[in-house]
């Protein structure tokens, strides 16, 4: 019986991958063991998306590497990188890491288990396999075999793959090729299938969930300030209309959202279905012209101002997360000034920022004008600090409130402005039952997070 171990990395896109992987092994009669030396073969499954996540998943590869040869045991294991760095990198790190058996992209998540197979079936000298194919097309239906890694109450759905996007700054649709979503009648039907499991919390993710099914509209790219997300085919909108239907007690969720595709028609059916989560992620990324322009972003400042009052208007107790970049090329100080007094006027309930990380296969990364390291550092901590002041304002308001929320484990909830891993939690009693809905009095708060009554 094969044993295999798995290191999964990076974001909820890629942790589906990861579960995919294990779908196909387990129906190929495969074992999965969470102790690495004694796994017949090691799945490193890798993120890429910036330079942090690459230097993690290098270091996750040659801490298995190492451990393989440091022991007698396990130094006939065969080592498999998979995912956004294998895709990215797909021509040099054969060369860079002689030591990983066989590199896997994108395309190859339901291949795993032959390609296993086969590694371990070679009786002549190994050599090194790179399966790695140019361009991903690859997408999941909702009967591909999926062993899920998360608790048992709530689930992420992926809901398209790739990204049509030219934001300069970003190396996804290098890695994951272009927009392709899934047909809705197969997101319904993983979702019924999730709910009936007794799934609490559904998170919609893709590269840009707003942009689902606009690939299909007859090969027109559509508008991004035409206002109108459907008559054409199938949208997000369509969707939410058609998941909100499913019976059962559970909440969706919308993550990674792009402001380009935002409609009032989207507002209004968010505002008219009740199981969709008061909550929006939308990557805002800056508010400056100049720096939407140069990040390509296919939205001005006074487009995103007019969209933040829209929704805020059209569904109330929305809460808005967002994250900024700073530090990014060409960034004056005027340009950083004003994000910060959009970030201090809109105080949004749930936002981040990353500092600007330049990124080979960019065109942001040969730009003019790279901001020195020390100065992205000072304007990062910054905007941190208006953000935390923004978010302590909100949570200070929220004493007295009675608040829906999910409970994670003893003492610990997310109410329907926290997503998974990202956001605050709310501090409740441990006499609450884990996966379940409870409705709790927030009596205080701690910098981030809340404390309901009857916490402890």
């Amino acid at each position: 019986m094969i044993k295999v171990g798995l290191v999964s990395l990076g974001c909820a896109k890629n942790l589906i991958d990861s579960e995919i992987m294990i779908g196909h092994l387990q129906q190929a009669g495969m074992v999965m063991t969470p102790e690495a030396e004694l796994a017949d073969v090691l799945i490193v499954n890798t993120c890429s998306f910036i330079d942090m996540a690459k230097k993690e998943s290098i270091g996750a590869i040659h801490e298995a590497v190492d451990a393989r040869d440091e022991s007698k045991k396990s130094r006939k294991q065969k080592i498999i990188v998979a995912g956004c760095l294998s895709q990215r990198f797909a021509q040099e790190l054969p060369n860079l890491m002689p030591e990983v058996d066989a590199f896997i992209g994108l395309d190859q998540v339901t291949q795993v288990a032959p390609i296993i197979e086969k590694l371990l079936g070679r009786t002549d000298q190994p050599q090194q396999e790179n399966l790695v194919t140019e361009k991903p097309r690859y997408v999941p239906d909702y009967d591909t075999p999926r062993f899920r890694l998360t608790p048992r109450h709530f689930a992420y759905v992926k809901i398209a793959e790739g990204c049509n996007h030219p934001c300069s700054f970003c190396i996804i649709p290098k890695i994951r090729g272009q927009h392709r979503s899934r047909t809705q009648e197969s997101v319904v039907k993983e979702v019924k299938q999730l709910v009936k499991s007794g799934v609490k919390e559904i998170n919609l993710i893709s590269q840009d969930t707003t942009y689902f099914g606009m690939d299909r509209w007859e090969g027109q790219r559509p508008n991004p300030r035409s206002g109108v997300d459907s008559g054409r085919g199938e949208s997000l909108s369509s969707l939410i209309r058609e998941l909100n239907g499913i019976k059962g007690d559970f909440w969706i969720r919308l993550l990674y959202t792009h402001p380009a595709h935002w409609s009032d028609e989207l507002i209004q059916t968010i505002a008219e279905c009740e199981k969709v989560a008061r909550y929006i992620d939308m990557p805002l990324q800056h508010i400056s012209d100049h720096m939407l322009t140069l990040m390509k972003r296919e939205t001005n400042g006074a487009y995103i101002r007019d969209l933040v009052k829209r929704i805020r208007a059209g569904v109330p107790d929305i809460a808005i997360r967002t994250t900024f970049i700073v530090g990014f090329p060409g960034e004056t100080q005027a340009d950083f000034n004003e994000l910060i007094r959009f970030i201090e006027d809109t105080r949004f309930e749930r936002a981040g920022v990353f500092n600007y990380s330049q990124e080979e296969g960019t065109r942001a990364a040969k730009m003019d004008g790279q901001i020195h390291h020390m100065t992205r550092k000072s304007r990062w901590n910054e905007a941190m600090r208006a953000i935390q002041r923004g978010v302590e304002s909100f949570n200070r308001s929220m004493a007295g409130r009675t608040v829906r929320v999910l409970v994670e484990e003893p003492g610990v909830a997310r109410g329907q402005m926290d997503a998974p891993d990202i956001d605050t939690t709310v501090f409740v009693s441990k006499r609450l039952p884990v996966g379940q809905f409870a409705d709790v009095k927030i009596k205080d708060w701690r910098g981030y997070d809340l404390v309901a009554e009857g916490e402890g």
